[in-house]
């Protein structure tokens, strides 16, 4: 199992659970739009790191976008696999031709 998949089934497991004792539980209860809010600070945090330059920076601030998108996705119950699935569907076809096509 990877990293990521680890981290999928950690956020799914924390779903309900003690809020005072679980990052992810205190944003998962407080719903989907307090999920969405977190992700988008956080992608914006990565966005200044990217345009700064620092890598060791940009790669901390990329883990916390990736942690804060599983959790916005499992508020909404899309999972991983959800995820995964549309990537695979994709794989092979050009950016540019899969959205021409949405």
């Amino acid at each position: 199992m990877s990293a990521l998949e680890r981290l999928a089934v950690a956020i799914a497991a924390r779903r309900g659970g003690d809020a005072e004792a679980s990052w992810t539980a205190k944003l998962l209860a407080a719903g989907p739009e307090k999920c969405a809010e977190k992700f988008g600070e956080e992608a914006v945090e990565a966005i200044i790191e990217a345009v700064k330059g620092d890598a060791a920076r940009l790669t901390a601030e990329a883990a916390d976008v990736i942690y804060h998108l599983l959790v916005m996705c499992a508020a909404r119950d899309v999972s991983l696999d959800d995820i995964l699935a549309e990537l695979s569907r994709r794989e092979g076809q050009s950016g540019i031709a899969e959205k021409a096509a949405r």
